[in-house]
């Protein structure tokens, strides 16, 4: 029989060590917080593995090995969500919250909501190759410099969030009049 699973952390408590991180990030390598880099910095690598004649002659690939001669795999916002993901899974597996479950609408199909979530992952990775930084990097730690462009952010992404949720509710919720 599997034991009840403990409760989340309080989330004013969470809220301070997130903001304590961040403040850390920002004092020890002198940028805030970011997962955007780290995917494309696997992307970087991907496509100079896989097709290295097409990364040595786009000039998106060229200035990209310039910035970092030691190779995309060293940046520390690899390692960052390398850490995210292994403390994601420990957080996990010490609250008893280990499972696979796909969360969606009782008249939703697995596959409609997987489907779903892959588009709209991909539809966010490249707006925050747009805007130059995922909501981690453009908001969070926008905000936490008082950047009025980090501010903005932060209330276009909750407005938007908030105005397209309502066309997407059925994947969530019980039942759609």
């Amino acid at each position: 029989m599997r034991e009840a699973p403990k409760k989340y952390m309080n989330p004013y408590l969470a809220g301070f060590f997130l903001g304590f991180v961040l403040l850390t990030a920002i004092y020890v390598t002198g940028r805030g917080l970011g997962a955007s880099g780290a995917i494309k910095s696997m992307v970087l690598q991907t496509v100079e593995t896989v097709a290295p004649a097409h990364a040595n002659s786009t000039d998106y690939y060229i200035n990209q090995k310039q910035t970092h001669p030691e190779g995309p795999l060293k940046s520390w916002l690899v390692f960052e969500v390398i850490g995210v993901v292994i403390g994601a899974f420990l957080s996990a597996v010490t609250s008893n919250r280990v499972m696979v479950k796909i969360e969606k609408g009782p008249g939703v199909k697995n596959s409609v909501r997987i489907a779903a979530a892959i588009f709209g992952g991909a539809l966010f990775g490249f707006g925050s190759q747009l805007a130059r930084g995922c909501t981690s990097g453009a908001a969070l730690s926008g905000m936490a410099v008082m950047s009025f462009g980090g501010i903005i952010t932060m209330f276009s992404i909750f407005g938007m969030a908030y105005g397209i949720a309502w066309f997407f509710r059925k994947l969530w919720i019980n039942k759609v009049n």
